[in-house]
């Protein structure tokens, strides 16, 4: 399924020009028009879900893969010293299009990009609490 004011299906499914750098039946990875760093690429699916959470099992097992093809494509071109493989889900988490996708960012020694955070400090008995909580939601 696709959605017609969805930006990304559009992109996806060839409506607006890209520049793309992969194509195949599911998906469509074109170069980001805002890009992070020179070769940022977006891996967006054809069939539209909102975030990681409403991807449907096929599509989720066959991203990781492509990022890795598409990593090692950015690597061998540009002769990066790393690679930034990011998905965002919620506003809160820096999604800004609610159309599943991932991005695979070309990265350099000190080039300043700026992806991180702060690394905080949490209490072993606060984390050992948590672990179960989690797993208790898991299962």
């Amino acid at each position: 399924m696709t959605k017609d004011d969805c930006i990304f299906c559009k992109l996806a499914n060839g409506v607006f020009p890209t520049h793309t750098v992969y194509e195949d039946e599911d998906f469509r990875v074109i170069l980001d028009a805002s890009p992070a760093n020179y070769g940022h690429s977006l891996i967006i699916p054809k069939q539209h879900s909102d975030n990681l959470f409403s991807l449907d099992e096929e599509t989720a097992r066959k991203v990781l893969p492509l990022a890795a093809k598409i990593g090692r494509a950015l690597t061998d071109t540009l002769k990066c010293d790393g690679i930034n493989v990011v998905q965002n889900n919620g506003t809160a988490a820096g999604q800004t299009v609610f159309h599943f996708h991932t991005h695979v960012i070309p990265r350099y020694d000190d080039d300043k990009c700026g992806i991180g955070w702060p690394q905080k400090t949490v209490e072993d008995d606060a984390q050992a609490e948590l672990a179960a909580k989690i797993s208790s939601a898991i299962n």
